[in-house]
C-alpha cells in the first residue's frame, strides 16, 4: 500500500491531456493500486491518474456500490444524454464543492486491470463519477463548468 501525493488545483499537470497506456504492465498495476489506497485515504468516489501527477488514461472509481473498485485504462465516452444538476467536489480542489450540470447518462468502453475490454452503461452518481474522472485525464476540472 502506498499513499501517493495528490496534485491540487494550480499544478500544470492537472490542465495536461494524458497519453493512452500502451501497455498494461506490474508497474500499471502498481500505480492502479496506489491510486485506489490514495482514493480511499482521502475519502473520495475517484482518481485519476494526472492527480497523483501520472500523465496516463486511468482513473478509479468506487462509488461505494456492490461492485466496489472499477478500473478504467484508455476509457472512451460512447454516449451521453439526459442531465442532472447536482454537487461535485474534487480531491484536487480540496474543502470545496459546487453545484455542477453534467450528463445523467454515460455509456464508456475501457479496459479494466486485465486489459479486458467492457461496454458499462451508467446513471447519476456512477454516470458523474466517470465524467468527472474522465475530464481529468483531458486536462479539465469540475470548475471550467461553472458559469
Amino acid at each position: 500500500m502506498a499513499i501517493r501525493n495528490i496534485r491540487i488545483n494550480g499544478d500544470e499537470v492537472l490542465r495536461k491531456k494524458c497519453k493512452p497506456v500502451k501497455e498494461i504492465t506490474n508497474r500499471t498495476l502498481k500505480l492502479i493500486q496506489d491510486m485506489a489506497d490514495t482514493m480511499y485515504e482521502a475519502d473520495g468516489v475517484g482518481l485519476a491518474a494526472p492527480q497523483v501527477g501520472i500523465l496516463q488514461r486511468i482513473f478509479v472509481i468506487d462509488v461505494y456500490d456492490d461492485n466496489g473498485l472499477r478500473v478504467f485504462i484508455n476509457p472512451e465516452i460512447l454516449e451521453v444524454s439526459g442531465s442532472q444538476l447536482g454537487p461535485e467536489g474534487c480531491l484536487s480542489i480540496p474543502n470545496e464543492e459546487a453545484e455542477v450540470e453534467r450528463p445523467n447518462y454515460v455509456k464508456v468502453k475501457a479496459l479494466n486491470e486485465k486489459g479486458e475490454e467492457f461496454v458499462l452503461e451508467a446513471t447519476e452518481l456512477l454516470a458523474r463519477a466517470i465524467l468527472h474522472e474522465n475530464d481529468h485525464l483531458d486536462g479539465k476540472l469540475y470548475i471550467d463548468y461553472l458559469k
